[in-house]
């Protein structure tokens, strides 16, 4: 088993990476998390506010962290690396625009809320994707997703709906879901080759 520890900006990013679908994807690739740390917020993944973080999961026994962050307004993804900061055995996942694109990326899950067939041909193309499915919702349920904190309740549903990286990497327009699950089996093989 290799080690691997995450650092992430928020909720939605937390309850993924704390799934039941992909704590088993680990397993499966030989991959076991120590520690997954909510930051909150993309400016907390700054080089001087993660260090301490870093520190942390490397001492649980990390070899790699894997830092999930969204795009946001940043105008591409190697902007958004360069305000992290590269380091050693650490690996910077963007997800474009918002996290959120997975999930209409994951057309199984989405078609379990939404009771029906569902596709979206390009995910990483909405500015706000999490507005686009609680739109989608009101659309459909004639309500939105109910209450305070709507964006933890779509990841909650999109969880309990099977939502997993697997399904969102495997949409021919969700690369940077691709890239992360690329990344996870890369180091699944390095250690496999050791």
């Amino acid at each position: 088993m290799v080690n691997i520890g995450f650092i992430c900006e928020g909720y939605t990013e937390l309850f993924i990476l704390e799934s039941n679908n992909f704590k088993a994807l680990l397993n499966q690739l030989g991959l076991h998390s120590v520690g997954v740390i909510n930051v909150q917020g993309n400016g907390n993944l700054l080089p001087h506010n993660i260090k301490s973080h870093r520190e942390n999961l490397f001492k649980k026994g990390a070899s790699v962290i894997f830092i999930l962050t969204d795009l946001d307004q940043d105008q591409c993804i190697t902007k958004t690396r360069l305000r992290i900061t590269e380091s050693e055995n650490q690996i910077i996942i963007v997800a474009v625009k918002q996290i959120e694109s997975w999930f209409l990326s994951d057309n199984s899950a989405m078609n379990q809320i939404f009771q029906g067939d569902y596709s979206f041909e390009y995910p990483e193309n909405e500015d706000i994707p999490f507005e686009t499915i609680r739109n989608k919702y009101l659309e459909k349920f004639n309500r939105g997703l109910v209450g305070r904190n709507e964006k933890k309740r779509l990841a909650q549903k999109m969880i309990n709906s099977g939502f997993s990286i697997e399904n969102a990497a495997n949409h021919p327009n969700c690369p940077s879901a691709n890239y992360f699950l690329t990344k996870l089996k890369q180091c699944a093989s390095i250690k496999a080759i050791e």
